[in-house]
């Protein structure tokens, strides 16, 4: 028999298969949302029969040739045995590709992934119809129902694929799913149809990706992030700020009203684990000396605001630098998106929220929001970002005692106090001088490569009596040519600190050079786990002393 005819044979096969798959699942009774679980799904028994699945037994599910005249600079996994990622070099014309790379689907099994999803489509749309279930053992489980019910003898590496795939769109983020789960991403852009999907990664920073949606796809993409975040998005109002399930903050616009090359996203990454203090010095964002200096002004209450431009880490340092506010304070954050993630107990974490309604009823902005939030007597305030008339409300707090942490967009200290003073913040000049200390943050470029540095940290003063211009002191700064940070003059924070505390010099210095020797071990010793850097931040609060002898730190 000729290699054509077995060919068409097997093709009449597969489609005769296919077709007796379809009239089966036209039979299949799904579950209801009031269903009977062990009549209508397996038992928890058979779900634990789905073994994951084994390269060694089954062979590989995901391969990837590279693409043509490009070499692979790179290779991890993101969600093993299904999806990696590789990264793409054409050296001719400088050109980097990050390749998402998952299970190719024969027609048959793309066909029924889309019947199975028909036939489910009710099943997917709750959350909870189990008790203590969640959504993907219910997806699981259905699946492995119908498949074992229907089709006889279904191949192992089919079944994974589907599964793989039906959770991938059902519970995760589609497409976009492998960058969601790719720890190494900061951002995601899609900047409209028939266009790369860029990212920004941590080692080869702005890169495009083999993913291109076209127009009715990117469209129907939009709506399905909207559902993710709760939130809706529509002709009438082609906009959307949200948070997604994972944390991540979503921007996106839909179809040509607004964008007038389609509809677009922006999806700024939440890093699960926090950045700590130490992530930051061993990434030269901070050096030791700067950070024990934070340290002990911020278990001292001193106010702080960090400045920044875009993408400048400003929210991850404040972030960072809040570990050493003392365990037990009472802390109040507030923010337009959820991004600050603290260990401490006594914290209360405030949310601004959206209007119900088109007339803006129910809405809760941050400044109604910061104005409830000193209502609850924090010891420590934190705003994520000012930008508008709570700062007024800010400061006013900050003249009256109250220990505050923000953020704001600015590109120098002069900026930033431009920035204070003028529409639409209009702070007044002396109410600035409750502020302590300013950092300026930057992300630079320095040996090719585009870092982030804390590039001035200054603080705030009082007003001169005659030119009623503000006293500043400039205690550290960036040094270019080196990359390192500066000491410039012995600080006024730290005096004021000392008085208070009732210290002598020697003292004083002791309480730095505590600090700095146990930030130097956890560098040292590459201690950078969240959960340990806390533990070691609480226990030096604690007992400064018995910290030092755990760690055999040597304490002049």
């Amino acid at each position: 028999m000729s290699v054509k005819k077995e060919d068409q044979k097997t093709g009449q096969r597969s489609i005769q298969m296919l077709e007796n798959v379809k009239i089966r699942l036209e039979k299949i009774k799904l579950p209801k949302l009031n269903f009977n679980k062990d009549e209508t799904l397996p038992c928890e028994t058979e779900v634990e029969r789905i073994q994951p699945y084994d390269v060694a037994v089954h062979g590989d599910i995901v391969t990837f040739q590279g693409l043509p005249g490009y070499v692979e600079l790179e290779r991890y996994w993101v969600n093993e045995p299904f999806s990696f990622i590789s990264i793409q070099f054409n050296k001719s014309n400088d050109d980097y590709v990050y390749c998402i790379v998952e299970p190719e689907l024969t027609p048959f099994e793309t066909t029924l992934i889309h019947d199975i999803y028909e036939r489910s489509r009710d099943l997917l749309s709750y959350d909870d119809l189990v008790d203590g279930a969640d959504k993907k053992d219910i997806l699981t489980r259905t699946v492995k129902k119908i498949i074992d019910n229907y089709i006889l003898n279904f191949d192992v590496k089919s079944f994974h694929k589907i599964l793989y795939f039906m959770i991938r769109n059902n519970i995760g983020f589609s497409r976009i799913d492998p960058l969601i789960r790719d720890d190494k991403i900061e951002d995601i852009s899609c900047s409209g149809p028939n266009i790369p999907v860029y990212l920004y990664h941590r080692k080869y920073e702005n890169i495009k990706t083999n993913i291109i949606f076209e127009e009715e796809e990117l469209n129907s993409f939009i709506f399905l992030l909207a559902q993710r975040s709760g939130k809706n998005i529509s002709v009438a109002k082609p906009y959307l700020d949200a948070t997604l399930t994972d944390g991540s903050r979503l921007q996106e616009t839909l179809g040509r009203e607004i964008t007038t090359r389609g509809s677009s996203f922006t999806i700024r990454k939440f890093k699960e684990t926090p950045i700590t203090p130490i992530d930051l010095i061993k990434w030269g964002t901070f050096n030791v000396e700067m950070m024990a200096y934070l340290w002990l002004a911020i278990e001292n209450n001193k106010s702080l605001i960090l400045a920044g431009g875009t993408a400048s880490g400003k929210t991850t340092s404040l972030n960072a630098i809040s570990l050493f506010i003392p365990h037990k304070s009472k802390i109040v954050t507030l923010e337009d998106t959820r991004e600050l993630q603290l260990f401490h107990e006594n914290w209360v974490a405030g949310l601004t929220r959206d209007s119900f309604t088109a007339g803006g009823k129910g809405a809760v902005d941050m400044y109604e929001l910061l104005r409830q939030g000193l209502r609850q007597r924090p010891e420590y305030l934190i705003v994520g970002e000012v930008r508008g008339k709570e700062a007024l409300t800010l400061f006013q707090a900050m003249s009256t005692g109250h220990t505050t942490y923000s953020t704001m967009h600015a590109g120098s200290v002069q900026a930033a106090i431009n920035r204070l003073e003028n529409d639409p913040i209009n702070v007044p000049r002396v109410m600035i001088t409750a502020l302590d200390i300013l950092c300026v943050q930057g992300a630079i470029f320095t040996e090719g490569k585009r870092v982030r540095r804390i590039l001035n940290v200054i603080e705030i003063l009082d007003l001169d009596p005659e030119s009623k211009s503000l006293n500043t002191l400039e205690t550290f700064t960036w040094d270019p040519i080196n990359d390192d940070h500066n000491v410039l003059r012995e600080s006024e924070v730290m005096e004021t600190i000392k008085e208070k505390r009732g210290w002598n010099k020697k003292q004083l210095e002791q309480a730095l050079n505590r600090r700095q020797k146990v930030l130097s071990y956890m560098v040292e010793k590459n201690i950078r786990d969240y959960d340990s850097v806390v533990t070691i931040i609480k226990d030096f609060q604690i007992n400064q002393e018995r910290l030092m002898k755990k760690l055999m730190i040597e304490d002049e």
